[in-house]
């Protein structure tokens, strides 16, 4: 005869079985059947009879079932005690028939990914490395026709001349830019060649090696350095990602523009600003420009050359020195982007105490008036 109060607790064990979401069946701790939920019920398509027997599981386990219909249950089986008295187990089930599906179509999506991004590198690279042959000897040719030895040039042929060297010169550093992309994908970064670098005479260099371009363009730059300590760095990559920059501003600028290259350093960093007087970004599209093959809508419809490689490359590279680049506006309109790099290298703990970047378009602070440099193009 059942008590009151076991009809009680067996009400109340039918109700918790009932609110819980996946099949449940109890097991008693002889290993027998208790009770089962609806949805027990409604998975095995049978009543959960009280009185038969489970193999007895006095630990907890947990099991991906096949069934011969095609789903997929989970099962998990949890000991019950009490003072350590062992009163029997849960078992739950759970269809993870869907979930599995998705699992599978997700990991044929990625192996297909990874197939169609080793067949893009693959492209890329043969494509660039193509390309490289026939540009050096358009390259060469413009050289030799230059040559006095070969004719005097009208200047009507000179123009055309220096604008075959021109385009070429682009497309060298376009394919040079898809094979370092390529090649980061490849390698999942860069390798990196620390030093001592002294900014002044970096950034110097890298204004003097863009002259030609922003000459061409009718602007006018302006570099201002702080004096300040050596930077540990890889000075030709941090160079790529200056001639990047200036190479941008120079595009988006219109002729009598200015650029202005100007550092210093701030704290346990070096803070480098290039900003110009041309289009600008945006501010919706100040993040979006550093990823790959991405150009703000202003770029595009201006009918601007480019690739969108650029930014993608240069915040790599300053990412790897343990650093950050952002983009702001300019003072008049123009485009900012901020470059602020850890004195000691990346993974280094700073001297003192730092402070948080400044924003786009704010001069690096530094101790005392700058040195002033300034080149006429």
């Amino acid at each position: 005869m059942v008590s009151e109060d076991d009809g009680r607790w067996r009400t109340l064990l039918g109700a918790l079985l009932e609110a819980l979401p996946a099949g449940a069946v109890v097991q008693g701790p002889d290993d027998r059947v208790l009770a089962a939920n609806r949805e027990f019920t409604r998975m095995f398509g049978a009543e959960g009879r009280t009185g038969e027997t489970l193999a007895g599981h006095h630990v907890h386990r947990t099991a991906e079932l096949p069934l011969a219909d095609g789903r997929t249950l989970r099962r998990v089986i949890e000991p019950l005690r009490h003072e350590g008295a062992y009163l029997g187990a849960l078992w739950t089930y759970e269809d993870i028939t869907e979930r599995k599906r998705r699992e599978r179509d997700l990991e044929r999506d990625n192996v297909a990914l990874t197939e169609l991004a080793r067949q893009r590198n693959a492209f890329t690279a043969a494509a660039s490395h193509e390309l490289r042959t026939p540009l050096t000897s358009v390259i060469s040719f413009c050289e030799l026709l230059t040559d006095p030895s070969f004719g005097t040039l009208t200047d009507e042929q000179a123009s055309f001349l220096d604008a075959i060297r021109r385009n070429a010169d682009r497309m060298q550093r376009v394919i040079a830019d898809l094979l370092l992309t390529t090649r980061m994908r490849a390698t999942s970064g860069l390798e990196l060649e620390f030093d001592g670098v002294e900014v002044d005479r970096m950034l110097l260099d890298a204004v003097l090696d863009r002259m030609s371009t922003t000459r061409e363009a009718g602007l006018f730059t302006v570099l201002e350095c702080a004096p300040g300590p050596v930077l540990r760095g890889d000075r030709h990559r941090l160079q790529n990602v200056l001639a990047n920059l200036l190479e941008n501003a120079a595009k988006y600028t219109p002729a009598g523009g200015r650029i202005s290259v100007t550092a210093a350093p701030r704290f346990d960093f070096w803070e480098i600003e290039v900003a110009d007087t041309g289009i600008g970004v945006p501010e919706e599209f100040r993040e979006e420009i550093f990823n790959g093959f991405v150009r703000a809508p202003n770029a595009r419809t201006g009918e601007y050359p480019g690739t969108g490689l650029g930014l993608a490359i240069s915040r790599t590279i300053v990412r790897l020195h343990g650093g950050t680049i952002t983009a702001g506006e300019a003072p008049g309109g123009g485009a900012a982007f901020l470059i602020r790099l850890p004195v000691a290298g990346p993974g280094e703990p700073p001297a003192g105490p730092g402070e948080p970047p400044a924003a786009p378009g704010d001069p690096p602070a530094g101790p005392g008036e700058p040195p002033r440099r300034e080149a006429a193009a």
